[in-house]
């Protein structure tokens, strides 16, 4: 008889791209495009990844930390022609080698998740090409290929609809009592009702995906509205009259219980 962990391995360590698996395997070189991103390898290991999706590498050094913008330009300007803009960065005392690799790393594994998403459309690799960033910290292609499953499934585990990663994020006001980090403070005082979990990444200079996480989590506690079809929904019956005031249920979890209701249907 299988077992259930042999009946689900197929699954759950299927390639996320075939082709990044073979470039690994075959120690190459190189840009892997995709619609939404690119991934560079460097001996068959991932040294740098870059998407649209996402704010780049220069957006979390100056705008999530602490590295001055004009810093980041001069860098650019005079070593960006050599592809040694990291080197110059930490040479020239700007930035710590330590918070250099942090966030190269979190810069990589945030723009794999874009780029090597299924909608991403066909991969290409350009034998050769490097990036202008230069050598930090290079990553095995198994290790993002895994850490990309493995986020996949944190969104869905946490709030499985899709649409809030998209949508603009509405804010809604927190139940009595209901308690909000200060985290989640800083997100929702920039959720104007028009921007997106992609807007408000660029906005306070985090990784895109911890973007996401953190928007699925405020809907989930019914921080957000969660985003349904352009159908109506149909009304939701109010409460019965035997709730007293006494008796009546967290009002967040009515909340998640409604959007489930909704969002189904």
């Amino acid at each position: 008889m299988t077992s259930p962990a042999t009946a689900t391995a197929p699954h759950a360590f299927a390639a996320v791209s075939p082709l990044l698996t073979r470039l690994a395997a075959e120690r190459a070189t190189g840009a892997l495009l995709r619609d939404r991103g690119t991934l560079f390898l460097e001996d068959g290991r991932i040294v740098h990844a870059e998407s649209p999706a996402t704010p780049g590498l220069d957006v979390l050094l100056t705008t999530g930390g602490g590295l001055a913008p004009e810093r980041w330009r001069e860098a650019v300007d005079r070593a960006g022609a050599r592809r040694q803009v990291a080197r110059f960065l930490v040479d020239s005392g700007g930035l710590a080698g330590g918070e250099l690799e942090i966030c190269h790393l979190a810069a990589i594994f945030d723009a794999a998740f874009f780029a090597l998403s299924p909608g991403s459309g066909p991969s290409r690799f350009r034998r050769g090409a490097t990036h202008w960033i230069g050598s930090v910290r290079s990553v095995p292609a198994a290790a993002v290929e895994r850490e990309t499953r493995r986020r996949r499934d944190l969104l869905d585990a946490v709030w499985p609809y899709p649409l809030l990663d998209t949508s603009p994020v509405v804010p809604r006001a927190a139940a009595p009592g209901q308690t909000i980090t200060a985290r989640q403070r800083t997100l929702l005082g920039q959720a104007d009702g028009l921007r997106t979990p992609a807007d408000l990444a660029w906005v306070l200079g985090r990784p895109a995906f911890h973007t996401l996480l953190d928007v699925r989590r405020l809907a989930a506690a019914g921080l957000v509205d969660t985003p349904h079809t352009p159908a109506p929904p149909p009304a939701v019956a109010p409460l019965p009259d035997w709730m007293t005031e006494a008796q009546s249920p967290d009002v967040a979890l009515l909340r998640r219980l409604r959007d489930a209701l909704e969002a189904s249907l």
